[in-house]
């Protein structure tokens, strides 16, 4: 693979990473509770579509996983810095517990909605640009983030926090993430022409997905 695809897969992994680590912070934007992860985990899709848009579902299947298995190893190291003993002088690890450690249940859910989320985008994509032959970019990057987005949400929060807050606010919570996630993806849409374009050029490739093994599985 070229340095670009390189580039592209790590900038993916680098917006899954950085969600990750700021997820436990919750702001408020325009009266909707959301997590930090908001600013830059929505830019993993826009990543995801120009790999699946160039370079097809194959590849991007293989930058999903190598995402899932890098954030594996961040989880890992996160959890052996937390149950190493501090220095006597060191007074953070409570906060360190409280902002990186992460319960089973969270890590589950998150490992489990970007999964989802991210091979339903790729799938979506692949087959709109076959059934579209190519055209309206910008309907089948936007309507496969309806779907992965929604997946992503629902599996998130229905998992994480299901049963420990009304099913009323546990709705609210999944509609304002979705929305947001949503509205974040046709905002970038000039980006995302805008790379397309200069990968297609420089690569000199435009994938479609005829024959393709759509199974997520398969590496």
């Amino acid at each position: 693979m070229s340095w670009r695809f390189v580039t592209v897969a790590a900038l993916f992994i680098a917006c899954l990473l950085t969600a990750n680590t700021i997820a436990s912070k919750l702001i408020v934007l325009g009266g909707l509770v959301l997590s930090a992860a908001i600013v830059i985990f929505p830019l993993s899709y826009v990543v995801g579509d120009v790999l699946t848009e160039v370079w097809g579902y194959g590849a991007a299947r293989r930058v999903i996983w190598l995402g899932f298995a890098c954030n594996a190893v961040m989880v890992v190291a996160i959890w052996l810095g937390g149950v190493l003993p501090a220095a006597p002088f060191w007074k953070a690890q409570l906060a360190y517990d409280e902002i990186l450690g992460t319960t089973p249940r969270i890590l589950a859910a998150s490992l489990l909605a970007y999964l989802a989320g991210e091979f339903a985008n790729a799938y979506v994509l692949a087959q709109l640009k076959i059934l579209t032959r190519g055209r309206w970019l910008w309907a089948r990057t936007i309507g496969s983030t309806v779907v992965g987005q929604a997946l992503d949400t629902v599996v998130f929060v229905t998992l994480a926090f299901a049963g420990t807050v009304p099913g009323a606010v546990l709705t609210g919570l999944i509609a304002g993430q979705w929305a947001v996630k949503v509205a974040y993806e046709a905002a970038a849409t000039p980006l995302t022409y805008a790379a397309v374009a200069w990968l297609k050029a420089r690569e000199r490739v435009d994938t479609f997905d005829y024959g393709t093994d759509f199974n997520p599985i398969r590496l």
